[in-house]
This record gives C-alpha cells, sequence and structure tokens, in this order.
C-alpha cells in the first residue's frame, strides 16, 4: 500500500503530504462544535508525518473555547484541511475528503 499521499484545499492553494505508514487510523466524525458542522471525516497522525508543501502563507488558523486545538484551513476557497488536536496535541487530524485518489462517499458511514 502507498505510504505518502498528497491532500490539497479546493483550489490547490495548500498542499500537504502525509505519511500514513498504516493507512487510515482513527477514523472518525468528531462531535465537538465545529467538527460537527463541518461533518468532516478525520483521521490522524503524529505531528511529523504531516508536512505542508505549498500555501503555508494562505493557511488561517481559527481556534475556540480553550484554544488548545487549533484548526486550519484555506483562506482562499475556505477548505478545511487539518488541525492539531485538543486531545492528542501530538496528533494532526487531517480531512481524509482533501486525500488525492480518496473518494469521501466510501467512507460516509464512518
Amino acid at each position: 500500500m502507498k505510504q505518502k499521499f498528497r491532500s490539497s484545499c479546493h483550489c490547490g492553494s495548500i498542499e500537504l503530504e502525509v505519511h500514513l505508514p498504516n493507512g487510515l487510523e482513527n477514523l472518525r466524525r468528531c462531535n465537538c462544535s465545529i467538527c460537527s458542522r463541518k461533518n468532516a471525516v478525520v483521521a490522524s497522525v503524529k505531528l511529523e508525518n504531516l508536512k505542508i508543501v505549498k500555501g503555508s502563507e494562505v493557511i488561517t488558523e481559527y481556534t475556540f473555547n480553550t484554544h488548545t486545538a487549533k484548526h486550519y484551513f484555506c483562506s482562499i476557497c475556505g477548505i478545511y484541511t487539518h488541525h492539531q488536536r485538543r486531545s492528542k496535541p501530538d496528533e494532526y487530524g487531517f480531512n481524509i475528503a482533501c486525500l488525492e485518489g480518496i473518494k469521501i462517499e466510501d467512507y460516509n458511514d464512518t
């Protein structure tokens, strides 16, 4: 199985490289107030396994409540790409719909 994936926002201004040595892990739909509204299916990786390849200057950060979790999205197209987790700050959660080659409809029951 392929271990490195390209991830991007809708307009292509942000590109991430996600290293998934064990494939997609810990798939979930978070039920916090922001994640339940964006309805994204997320997986997790250690911080060192997600790298911003392009577009760091257009990434916007949003925090709320305890301001521990950091949610990142494209300031141009508005797509949520990833976040640094509150419950596990040594991990990123990332929007699997942004991964190249992933069909999000295959994960709708997650």
